[in-house]
């Protein structure tokens, strides 16, 4: 972009170019120099807006975070209409999405960006501890009407979900599974309390 240029929206703008190369290249080929490259700015302007890369990058994950926040609330929205596990297999299949598993990715990958966000969220790894609470959350209203167990156990329901569905995702440049292949992780988890 030449000099001078004004850039609309430079956090998003910069945002989307951060996710296009983690998306594209991987964790590892995520720096400063190549997220301006493809916002097609200088590379001082990603410093002018974010105090060092590790900043930018603590950004870009709590932004994406919100995401799965959004997601929270429309799952919960659904408890008591539909079938449980096509709720949650839904859910999940939309929270492990491309950019989810990459961040994921990103955040394991950067010890100092892991030292960073525990600032805002101190415990548990990004976006998976997000899902889990919005699994966990969910699983909580249909228990209140009894749809699960009573003494369904929603906060080890909840992780073995995710890790279990994770597992799945995992793979960046892999085809993401068949939703019957999540379907029937669901089901397995929750055979022994679904009402």
């Amino acid at each position: 972009m030449p000099t001078g240029v004004a850039i609309r929206d430079v956090r998003d703008h910069l945002f989307d170019a951060a996710e296009r190369v983690l998306l594209r290249n991987g964790p590892s080929a995520l720096t400063s120099r190549a997220v301006t490259t493809e916002a097609d700015c200088a590379k001082g302007v990603l410093h002018r807006h974010f105090a060092d890369f590790d900043a930018f990058l603590a950004e870009l994950v709590l932004d994406r975070i919100a995401g799965v926040d959004a997601r929270a609330a429309a799952l919960r929205a659904s408890a008591g209409t539909g079938a449980v596990a096509d709720n949650l297999t839904g859910a999940l299949i939309d929270m492990f999405g491309p950019v989810a598993v990459a961040i994921v990715s990103l955040v394991t990958s950067r010890d100092d960006l892991r030292t960073r966000l525990r600032q805002a969220r101190p415990t548990g790894l990004p976006v998976l501890t997000d899902a889990a609470t919005a699994i966990a959350s969910y699983l909580t209203a249909e228990r209140a009407l009894g749809r699960i167990a009573a003494d369904a156990d929603v906060d080890t329901l909840a992780p073995t979900l995710i890790g279990a569905v994770h597992m799945l995702f995992a793979d960046r440049q892999g085809t993401p599974p068949e939703a019957d292949t999540v379907q029937k992780v669901v089901t397995t988890v929750i055979a022994g309390v679904e009402r």
